[in-house]
């Protein structure tokens, strides 16, 4: 990506005390890490796509840099303006930039206001519009870019009376409202029928393109970032482990964790899918991350390449595997360059 980015994040770690359940009898316990030193851009109109299992750290990184978390260390960067210690009015002011979708528009929507209301509350709170005909006003306009239509008529009914694509539609109206530079959409369908997924993230695509946000995307579906995504983030463990343009990472994977990820997405011609890739064991809890290379437990590469030794002592750091590609892996430039992954239809959205 060219230009200035939106938004630098450096080292972003958010750490949460242990639970009680994970205490000993005199109190004592590991930190959960559920963010351990994240670092990317994000630019103007980019949608970068974070990926990985549930558990690995996506959502709470997202909440991070909305500033609905506080960080326990690292930066964050806004147009150069460091706003990891903002409080207050400058706060509020900034988080009318930032928006975000919710996952469940079943629990994101409040059930005892009208359309209209939820979409005006934002306006309301960042004291948008002088009155209230010219608040409805910017409702409407909202609801009908958003494909709710008639919009006179969708504003009057409350949650309870719209479809489960209806309601997240409502939620993307209400984001547009302020007419944010960066759109959180954190496993925005997922929730959703099959049939509906594929409007949604077409609706996400078409107000990219026509209001020119930068979108952060959370999902565990590698097959949604490749279609939706300009950039893709893999995430382990509370770490970004591969990162690169959208095509590249999911044609081309370098780390050994993306490549299993990527075996599994079915392709238009089953003849020519290759070998899946099943990983061992489960994906260690954040307040048991391993030594060295957090992913060496369940690693198919490392008896194969090089001193598995080096992989349970050193921890790798991301470093470029070709141009705009990082990947942090010890032996990404020994391994074998795997057969390129036909790409899903760029057409439409998949389901």
């Amino acid at each position: 990506m060219s230009g200035e980015p939106l938004l630098q994040v450096r080292d972003l770690a958010v750490h949460y005390p242990p639970s009680r359940a994970h205490r000993d009898r005199l109190g004592r316990g590991r930190p959960v890490r559920a963010v351990d030193g994240m670092s990317f851009d994000l630019f103007p109109g980019e949608i970068l796509a974070m990926v990985g299992e549930s558990g690995s750290g996506k959502s709470t990184l997202a909440r991070a840099v909305l500033r609905l978390v506080e960080p326990t260390a690292g930066r964050i960067v806004h147009r150069g303006r460091d706003i990891t210690a903002l409080r207050g009015a400058e706060l509020r002011r900034l988080r009318a930039r930032f928006q975000i979708v919710f996952q469940d528009p079943y629990e994101s929507l409040n059930p005892r206001q009208t359309v209209e209301e939820i979409v005006a509350e934002p306006l309301v709170i960042h004291g948008r519009g002088a009155t209230a005909a010219e608040r409805r006003g910017l409702v409407l306009a909202a609801l009908e870019a958003a494909g709710l239509r008639p919009a006179g008529e969708i504003a009057a009914r409350y949650p309870h009376q719209l479809s489960g694509g209806q309601r997240q539609r409502v939620a993307f109206a209400a984001a547009m409202a302020l007419e944010p530079e960066l759109v959180v959409a954190d496993e925005p369908v997922s929730m959703l029928d099959v049939s509906l997924r594929a409007g949604i993230l077409r609706l996400m695509l078409d107000l990219r393109d026509g209001r020119g946000f930068a979108c952060l995307f959370i999902t565990h579906d590698l097959s949604l970032a490749w279609v939706v995504a300009d950039r893709i983030a893999v995430v382990y463990l509370g770490r970004i482990v591969e990162i690169g343009p959208a095509d590249e990472v999911l044609r081309r994977p370098r780390h050994p964790y993306t490549r299993a990820l990527v075996s599994v997405i079915p392709v238009p011609d089953p003849a020519a899918a290759g070998a899946q890739i099943v990983l061992a064991g489960e994906t260690p809890p954040p307040d048991a991350i391993p030594s060295g290379c957090r992913f060496h437990p369940r690693c198919w590469l490392r008896e194969q390449l090089g001193n598995p030794d080096r992989c349970t002592t050193e921890d790798p750091t991301l470093v470029p595997a070709a141009a705009g590609h990082d990947v942090a892996c010890h032996f990404a430039d020994g391994a074998p360059d795997p057969q390129p992954t036909e790409p899903l239809s760029q057409e439409e959205p998949a389901p």
